[in-house]
């Protein structure tokens, strides 16, 4: 059973980083999809991005820059369409402005279906069907420490449940695979700061986001822990008005998993380095952080024929995002970006394209995800994203629903 079901769980990893040769993996991948259609339209990039409804999963902080009083969205995203067709992600946000001194609260909802699977026992004789599935919930507060800088801490829990409770009949109870649980926490920062120019006003963006700092997550009560997809962000935007109703916003983005690898795919000298699943299952979470940043020992790269360093493998893990939103009135809005992944660490290679609409009660946005990684499984993906704005109901309702 134990066996059967860490497949589920590397399928699951798989449904998230494609065909990945040597990638970091961790339990709970689904906190490393994007959700929304605006971002996703964008090359997966929105952390330094303009504040919107879907910013609890980007960067939190920037909720203390939305104009209006509250907001909600619904998000919902079939994923790994090519290979199979139950496997989806819902995604649920909103956020509630106090005021300027009293700050911002915001929250989320995630929920992440891995479809039917039919368990089996090791002599690989079918008993029951389960319905493996993840979801987390948080909630953050925001609030401006300046007129151009805001910051933001959120509290997330996370539970994730690959056999819905069912194990086959085993001699040792340690086999035995049950629901994992942990407690997880984000720090954000957001710099967003007007520049005047002759043909309007213009605006500069910097965010950063270390997310899902937390504990690990244990399947068999206690033997083998499992990182959680710990995380840090660094992006910066520019947003260019041409007049008073077009603007060009363009995004950079980098993202870097804070969790260590077990192994590297081999070592410039061709011998193996790896962990023991104890050792990998002793290293502590904060010590996991800091050993990402320094667990690289270079390898033999035999595509392109020559050695890589320590130092270049870990840049190798840094993933890229670039983006860029035209948008009219603020009202129609045209995406496009690009997702770069290392071909030894996940090869996750993506062109983006999206769009919107945008009015003063409701929202729609949609992405598209067209791979440039062969026999990606990720290609065709598509998103949808639906807003509303709290302050704009309320106004139409206060005046009797006129248009």
């Amino acid at each position: 059973m134990k066996k059967i079901l860490f497949s589920i769980l590397t399928f699951s990893f798989v449904a998230i980083s494609a065909l990945a040769t040597n990638p970091v993996t961790t339990a709970m991948p689904s906190l490393s999809i994007a959700p929304d259609g605006r971002a996703a339209g964008m090359g997966d990039a929105g952390v330094a991005t303009n504040p919107d409804l879907n910013s609890q999963h980007w960067n939190p902080a920037k909720y203390a820059f939305m104009e209006s009083k509250g907001g909600l969205t619904a998000n919902y995203t079939p994923w790994l369409t090519k290979l199979v067709s139950d496997i989806d992600l819902a995604y649920l946000a909103g956020y509630y402005n106090m005021g300027d001194m009293a700050g911002t609260i915001s929250g989320s909802f995630t929920y992440f279906s891995m479809g039917e699977v039919q368990l089996v026992d090791y002599s690989g004789t079918a008993f029951q069907e389960a319905h493996p599935n993840e979801w987390a919930i948080d909630l953050a507060y925001s609030r401006k420490l300046h007129e151009y800088v805001s910051m933001a801490v959120a509290m997330r829990f996370l539970y994730s449940d690959l056999n819905n409770g069912v194990n086959a009949s085993v001699n040792n109870a340690s086999e035995e695979m049950h629901p994992a649980w942990t407690m997880a926490a984000d720090v954000a920062l957001y710099y967003k700061q007007p520049i005047s120019l002759p043909m309007g006003e213009s605006y500069f963006g910097l965010g950063f986001n270390l997310s899902n700092l937390g504990g690990k997550m244990t399947y068999d009560e206690g033997t083998t822990q499992n990182f959680i997809p710990a995380n840090m962000r660094l992006g910066v935007s520019y947003e260019l008005p041409f007049d008073n109703y077009n603007r060009l916003m363009a995004t950079v983005e980098c993202n870097k998993m804070l969790v260590p690898t077990s192994m590297s795919k081999y070592a410039a000298d061709q011998t193996s380095h790896k962990m023991s699943q104890e050792e990998y299952s002793s290293l502590s979470s904060p010590w996991g952080w800091i050993h990402s940043f320094c667990d690289a020992p270079g390898y033999f790269d035999d595509v392109k024929n020559k050695e890589v360093s320590p130092l270049a493998e870990e840049f190798q893990e840094v993933q890229w995002s670039v983006g860029m939103e035209y948008s009219y009135n603020r009202q129609f809005f045209a995406r496009a970006g690009y997702s770069h992944e290392n071909y030894w660490k996940g090869n996750r290679r993506y062109v983006t394209v999206g769009a919107g609409f945008h009015l003063s009660i409701f929202s729609l946005d949609f992405a598209y995800c067209i791979a440039t990684a062969p026999s990606n499984p990720l290609d065709q993906t598509m998103r949808f994203t639906l807003g509303f704005d709290l302050a704009g109901i309320k106004d139409l309702v206060n005046n009797g629903w006129s248009w």
